[in-house]
């Protein structure tokens, strides 16, 4: 169906290969969060101190709604640090974990569309988080809307894959416009990874592959289960807006507005 703006246009004999779709600006936060964990133990091949503590009493008590377990008599107990070390010292203290985020930045992808001739516009942003979680982190991607990429009341449709599993090669059909995104990382989601040419199955970790479709529901694009410090992990986030050969996308500049949340595990 013909907009106005390509009803002007056809009234000023304006060609509508000429007519360009412009994807523009991709805000992806970036959420950290520090949580507490792990201090120095003492250990040999043949014993291991997770915790060290000198006090006199102490116990678990308990009661429909709370439960306590307190400790009585520990001396110098706290977190003390200095250039060389950091320690949490006392039976029940609690230690430190870091996890920390070099946030994406935003994405202007290029080139523009034509309006009735079609292509692919594409573009990339990178995190980097680094922990010393020994139980690691998980990453989520959230859009702000569905469809993700709109302007105004015209968008691009989600990508769709054709089964459970992301698309290792991105499709579109020549009547339809869509919007997607796929995962490159060692910490990649298992779901981004591919065996050469089925993804969601394999280790592989390739660019421009396993592409699916971002949703307003979080869905988890990178993770591990053991720590990365100091050197932490990158992570590439691809995204592609493509329109069919025989679709007429409106003219317009088209943003998506994504969030990235990266918790402790």
């Amino acid at each position: 169906m013909k907009t106005p703006f390509m009803n002007n246009l056809k009234s000023m004999n304006v060609d509508y290969d000429k007519v360009f779709v412009s994807i523009a600006v991709f805000s992806l936060i970036s959420y950290f969060f520090a949580s507490y964990v792990f201090a120095q133990s003492m250990s040999s091949t043949n014993y291991s101190i997770p915790d060290q503590s000198i006090n006199f009493a102490g116990k678990l008590s308990s009661s429909t709604n709370y439960t306590v377990e307190d400790t009585a008599g520990e001396i110098a107990t706290g977190f003390s640090t200095s250039t060389n070390y950091g320690i949490s010292a006392g039976y029940q203290q609690m230690n430190i974990v870091v996890l920390s985020v070099v946030p994406p930045s935003n994405v202007t992808m290029s080139p523009s569309l034509g309006g009735v001739s079609g292509g692919s516009a594409n573009g990339s942003t990178t995190f980097t988080v680094t922990t010393d979680d020994a139980a690691g982190y998980t990453v989520t991607i959230t859009a702000s809307s569905s469809p993700a990429l709109v302007s105004g009341p015209n968008s691009f449709a989600d990508y769709s894959p054709v089964g459970a599993a992301p698309d290792f090669t991105y499709s579109v059909l020549p009547t339809n416009s869509n919007f997607g995104f796929s995962v490159q990382g060692a910490d990649a989601d298992q779901r981004f990874k591919n065996n050469g040419s089925i993804c969601n199955t394999g280790t592989n970790t390739t660019a421009s592959t396993c592409w699916d479709g971002l949703s307003t529901s979080a869905k988890t694009v990178a993770g591990r289960t053991t720590n990365n410090t100091p050197s932490g992990t990158q992570t590439v986030l691809y995204f592609r807006a493509a329109t069919g050969s025989n679709h007429i996308q409106v003219n317009g500049t088209y943003v998506a507005t994504t969030t990235l949340t990266v918790t402790p595990l």
